[in-house]
Protein backbone atom coordinates (compact mmCIF):
# COMPACT_ATOMS: atom_id res chain seq x y z
CA UNK A 1 0.00 0.00 0.00
CA UNK A 2 1.17 3.41 -1.10
CA UNK A 3 0.67 7.02 -1.93
CA UNK A 4 1.34 9.12 -4.74
CA UNK A 5 0.62 12.98 -4.08
CA UNK A 6 1.61 16.08 -5.93
CA UNK A 7 -0.53 15.56 -8.75
CA UNK A 8 -2.46 18.48 -10.74
CA UNK A 9 -6.13 18.97 -9.13
CA UNK A 10 -8.65 16.71 -11.17
CA UNK A 11 -12.53 17.89 -11.63
CA UNK A 12 -13.05 16.89 -7.90
CA UNK A 13 -9.70 18.70 -6.78
CA UNK A 14 -8.21 14.92 -6.00
CA UNK A 15 -4.45 15.07 -6.50
CA UNK A 16 -3.04 12.03 -5.27
CA UNK A 17 -3.13 7.93 -5.78
CA UNK A 18 -3.52 5.21 -3.42
CA UNK A 19 -1.93 2.10 -5.01
CA UNK A 20 -2.44 -1.73 -3.56
CA UNK A 21 0.07 -3.95 -5.14
CA UNK A 22 -0.44 -7.59 -4.54
CA UNK A 23 3.18 -9.19 -3.35
CA UNK A 24 2.70 -12.68 -5.16
CA UNK A 25 0.83 -11.66 -8.62
CA UNK A 26 1.67 -8.19 -8.53
CA UNK A 27 -2.10 -6.84 -9.24
CA UNK A 28 -2.52 -3.62 -8.68
CA UNK A 29 -5.71 -1.26 -7.98
CA UNK A 30 -5.40 2.63 -8.37
CA UNK A 31 -7.59 4.63 -6.11
CA UNK A 32 -7.90 8.42 -6.95
CA UNK A 33 -7.63 10.28 -3.66
CA UNK A 34 -7.05 13.89 -1.94
CA UNK A 35 -4.07 14.88 -0.14
CA UNK A 36 -6.31 14.79 2.88
CA UNK A 37 -7.44 11.24 2.89
CA UNK A 38 -7.03 9.51 6.29
CA UNK A 39 -6.87 6.09 7.55
CA UNK A 40 -10.64 5.53 7.67
CA UNK A 41 -11.12 6.15 4.28
CA UNK A 42 -8.26 4.33 3.29
CA UNK A 43 -10.05 1.09 4.81
CA UNK A 44 -13.09 2.15 2.68
CA UNK A 45 -11.30 2.31 -0.20
CA UNK A 46 -9.27 -1.34 0.35
CA UNK A 47 -12.85 -2.50 1.03
CA UNK A 48 -14.39 -1.07 -2.19
CA UNK A 49 -11.37 -1.99 -4.04
CA UNK A 50 -9.49 -4.69 -2.73
CA UNK A 51 -11.62 -6.64 -0.30
CA UNK A 52 -14.46 -7.63 -2.20
CA UNK A 53 -12.24 -9.05 -5.27
CA UNK A 54 -10.03 -10.90 -3.07
CA UNK A 55 -10.60 -10.98 0.25
CA UNK A 56 -8.16 -10.38 3.33
CA UNK A 57 -4.47 -10.13 2.77
CA UNK A 58 -2.19 -11.73 5.24
CA UNK A 59 -0.28 -8.48 5.60
CA UNK A 60 -0.32 -5.31 4.61
CA UNK A 61 3.43 -3.74 3.82
CA UNK A 62 3.36 0.18 3.74
CA UNK A 63 5.94 2.79 4.29
CA UNK A 64 3.47 5.24 6.13
CA UNK A 65 3.36 6.31 9.77
CA UNK A 66 3.04 3.28 12.06
CA UNK A 67 0.44 4.99 13.56
CA UNK A 68 -1.54 5.92 10.33
CA UNK A 69 -1.51 1.66 9.46
CA UNK A 70 -2.58 1.31 13.43
CA UNK A 71 -5.44 3.39 12.12
CA UNK A 72 -6.46 1.67 8.70
CA UNK A 73 -6.50 -1.69 10.41
CA UNK A 74 -8.18 -0.67 12.96
CA UNK A 75 -11.04 0.98 10.56
CA UNK A 76 -10.74 -1.80 7.88
CA UNK A 77 -12.20 -4.32 10.96
CA UNK A 78 -14.96 -2.00 12.59
CA UNK A 79 -16.39 -1.79 8.75
CA UNK A 80 -15.88 -5.30 8.48
CA UNK A 81 -17.99 -5.72 11.78
CA UNK A 82 -15.27 -7.87 13.63
CA UNK A 83 -12.31 -7.17 16.67
CA UNK A 84 -8.83 -6.54 15.29
CA UNK A 85 -6.50 -9.44 15.59
CA UNK A 86 -3.37 -8.63 16.98
CA UNK A 87 -1.40 -12.00 15.08
CA UNK A 88 -2.71 -10.07 11.30
CA UNK A 89 0.65 -8.55 10.15
CA UNK A 90 0.92 -4.81 9.88
CA UNK A 91 4.69 -4.06 8.44
CA UNK A 92 5.71 -0.37 8.57
CA UNK A 93 8.03 -0.79 5.62
CA UNK A 94 8.22 -1.27 2.21
CA UNK A 95 9.76 -3.84 -0.38
CA UNK A 96 10.07 -0.93 -3.08
CA UNK A 97 7.59 -2.75 -5.66
CA UNK A 98 4.91 -0.23 -5.11
CA UNK A 99 7.74 2.83 -5.50
CA UNK A 100 8.12 0.85 -9.55
CA UNK A 101 4.40 0.77 -9.60
CA UNK A 102 4.35 4.76 -8.80
CA UNK A 103 7.25 5.16 -11.44
CA UNK A 104 5.60 3.81 -14.22
CA UNK A 105 1.63 4.81 -13.29
CA UNK A 106 3.10 8.70 -14.22
CA UNK A 107 4.33 7.44 -17.57
CA UNK A 108 1.09 5.61 -18.30
CA UNK A 109 -1.18 8.17 -17.33
CA UNK A 110 0.79 10.83 -19.41
CA UNK A 111 0.39 8.73 -22.22
CA UNK A 112 -3.54 8.57 -21.91
CA UNK A 113 -4.31 11.73 -21.04
CA UNK A 114 -4.51 14.13 -23.04
CA UNK A 115 -4.70 16.83 -20.26
CA UNK A 116 -2.89 15.66 -17.26
CA UNK A 117 -5.18 17.46 -15.18
CA UNK A 118 -7.75 14.61 -16.60
CA UNK A 119 -5.38 12.05 -15.03
CA UNK A 120 -8.26 10.27 -12.59
CA UNK A 121 -10.75 9.69 -15.67
CA UNK A 122 -7.72 7.42 -17.04
CA UNK A 123 -6.78 5.42 -13.99
CA UNK A 124 -9.03 2.82 -14.53
CA UNK A 125 -7.62 2.58 -18.30
CA UNK A 126 -3.87 2.34 -16.52
CA UNK A 127 -4.52 -0.23 -14.05
CA UNK A 128 -5.83 -2.44 -16.70
CA UNK A 129 -2.44 -1.89 -19.09
CA UNK A 130 -0.67 -2.22 -15.81
CA UNK A 131 -2.36 -5.43 -15.07
CA UNK A 132 -2.50 -6.83 -18.55
CA UNK A 133 1.74 -6.37 -19.16
CA UNK A 134 3.94 -9.11 -18.47
CA UNK A 135 5.64 -8.55 -14.75
CA UNK A 136 9.51 -9.02 -15.04
CA UNK A 137 9.94 -11.09 -11.89
CA UNK A 138 7.17 -13.35 -12.46
CA UNK A 139 6.78 -13.94 -16.28
CA UNK A 140 2.70 -13.73 -16.65
CA UNK A 141 0.53 -10.67 -16.65
CA UNK A 142 -1.17 -9.98 -12.99
CA UNK A 143 -4.26 -10.37 -14.63
CA UNK A 144 -3.19 -14.12 -15.75
CA UNK A 145 -1.42 -14.82 -12.73
CA UNK A 146 -4.43 -14.17 -10.49
CA UNK A 147 -7.05 -15.54 -12.62
CA UNK A 148 -5.45 -18.08 -14.78
CA UNK A 149 -6.99 -17.00 -17.50
CA UNK A 150 -6.61 -13.37 -20.21
CA UNK A 151 -9.26 -10.73 -20.28
CA UNK A 152 -11.25 -9.85 -23.02
CA UNK A 153 -10.16 -7.19 -25.11
CA UNK A 154 -11.90 -5.70 -28.14
CA UNK A 155 -8.72 -6.31 -30.62
CA UNK A 156 -7.98 -9.31 -29.45
CA UNK A 157 -11.75 -10.21 -29.89
CA UNK A 158 -12.23 -8.61 -33.50
CA UNK A 159 -9.41 -11.34 -34.95
CA UNK A 160 -10.46 -14.16 -33.02
CA UNK A 161 -6.85 -14.26 -30.90
CA UNK A 162 -6.58 -17.71 -28.69
CA UNK A 163 -6.08 -15.62 -25.12
CA UNK A 164 -9.55 -14.29 -26.12
CA UNK A 165 -11.86 -16.74 -24.16
CA UNK A 166 -15.08 -17.85 -26.01
CA UNK A 167 -17.36 -18.96 -22.94
CA UNK A 168 -16.97 -17.11 -19.48
CA UNK A 169 -15.01 -19.29 -16.77
CA UNK A 170 -18.08 -19.06 -14.75
CA UNK A 171 -20.48 -21.20 -14.43
CA UNK A 172 -17.90 -24.14 -16.01
CA UNK A 173 -15.96 -26.68 -14.63
CA UNK A 174 -14.61 -25.62 -10.90
CA UNK A 175 -12.10 -28.34 -10.63
CA UNK A 176 -10.50 -27.03 -14.02
CA UNK A 177 -10.78 -23.57 -13.25
CA UNK A 178 -8.89 -24.09 -9.90
CA UNK A 179 -6.16 -26.18 -11.59
CA UNK A 180 -5.54 -24.14 -14.31
CA UNK A 181 -5.11 -21.28 -10.95
CA UNK A 182 -2.87 -23.91 -9.08
CA UNK A 183 -0.67 -24.10 -12.40
CA UNK A 184 -0.64 -20.44 -12.72
CA UNK A 185 0.33 -20.03 -8.84
CA UNK A 186 2.87 -22.92 -9.19
CA UNK A 187 4.28 -20.53 -12.33
CA UNK A 188 4.48 -17.40 -10.60
CA UNK A 189 6.80 -19.23 -7.89
CA UNK A 190 8.71 -21.10 -9.88
CA UNK A 191 9.72 -18.01 -12.32
CA UNK A 192 9.51 -15.15 -9.34
CA UNK A 193 12.21 -18.18 -7.94
CA UNK A 194 14.02 -18.36 -10.84
CA UNK A 195 14.56 -15.22 -12.22
CA UNK A 196 15.90 -14.09 -8.81
CA UNK A 197 18.56 -16.65 -8.67
CA UNK A 198 19.79 -15.65 -12.56
CA UNK A 199 19.59 -11.75 -10.73
CA UNK A 200 21.50 -12.57 -8.31
CA UNK A 201 24.22 -14.65 -10.00
CA UNK A 202 25.04 -12.35 -12.52
CA UNK A 203 25.13 -9.29 -9.45
CA UNK A 204 28.22 -11.57 -7.93
CA UNK A 205 31.45 -11.45 -9.60
CA UNK A 206 33.02 -14.77 -10.15
CA UNK A 207 36.24 -15.09 -8.20
CA UNK A 208 37.84 -18.23 -9.08
CA UNK A 209 37.46 -16.70 -13.09
CA UNK A 210 39.50 -13.82 -11.91
CA UNK A 211 42.51 -14.45 -9.59
CA UNK A 212 44.41 -12.07 -7.32
CA UNK A 213 47.94 -10.64 -9.34
CA UNK A 214 50.86 -12.34 -7.75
Amino acid sequence: MDFIFGLPPDAEGRTGVLVFVDRFTKMVHLIPVSDTVTAAETAAHFIDCVFRHHGLPESIVSDRDPRFTSAFWSSLFQLLGTKLSMSTAAHPETDGQTERVNRVLEDVLRSYATSFASWSSFLPLAEFALNNAEHASTGLTPFFANNARYPRVPALIAVGHPTAPRESTLGGDEDGVNDMTSAAHEDVTLNTVTRSKTKKALATPDIAASPLAA
